[in-house]
């Protein structure tokens, strides 16, 4: 069962419709869960007995209608979450939607990539990194400077707020982001996943705070 949204007016419009689809996914699949847990069930229970015949101690039919709605949520979720990677994109970086050209050689695309690195500003920097953290693991340091995060340069930022990097790390729960840096004025490029209950708060285990060039 897919999501539907209507056709977005605008890119921030759609933007908040698909906020709005994740969040209403995550509170039916916690319905849905909860229904598992007043059963004394998960996903992985046995629903016979040893001879094959329904458990009578458990709601056989709750526990499969759930589990049944539980997997499609879970693929509407995973749905969804690209959708919403895709319009904050939009929102954030327009330049970056739109169909590639096929004809571009792999030697052209990689001087051009060589390039939009070199023309890249920092626009934030990392104040502090927490131990055996997302951040720390990716080997993030205090004092880089970010030049790239996932699709976000200095100009899909409209103030001194980074609201639009905090906005594509909640999305990327536990999907690797790339992330280009600067340290001691060399370039290098890490690959980040955010990710909950690592141990410490946030889901990135680092501060990180706007820089001007």
């Amino acid at each position: 069962m897919g999501f539907m949204l209507p056709s977005p007016t605008n890119p921030r419009e759609h933007a908040r419709s698909l906020m709005s689809q994740k969040e209403n996914t995550e509170v039916e699949l916690d319905a849905q869960f909860s229904i598992l847990k007043a059963n004394n069930s998960d996903m992985t229970t046995p629903l016979v007995d040893q001879e094959g015949f329904p458990r009578a101690d458990l709601d056989v039919y709750a526990i499969r209608h759930a589990r049944r709605r539980i997997n499609e949520l879970r693929n509407d979720y995973k749905d969804v979450m690209n959708e919403i990677e895709k319009a904050l994109q939009a929102v954030y970086d327009p330049s970056t939607v739109g169909p590639s050209s096929p004809a571009v050689s792999e030697g052209v695309a990689q001087r051009a990539r060589s390039e939009d690195v070199e023309s890249l500003s920092a626009f934030a920097r990392v104040d502090g990194v927490a131990p055996s953290s997302p951040a720390a693991e990716a080997g993030l340091e205090r004092e880089d400077l970010i030049l790239k995060f996932g699709s976000l340069t200095r100009s899909s930022f409209t103030a001194t707020s980074l609201q639009p990097l905090a906005d594509l790390v909640s999305v990327n729960e536990n999907r690797e982001i790339q992330v280009i840096i600067s340290r001691s004025e060399e370039i290098t490029t890490i690959k980040l996943i955010p990710r909950k209950g690592w141990g410490g708060r946030g889901m990135l285990g680092c501060h990180i705070i706007p820089h001007k060039s």
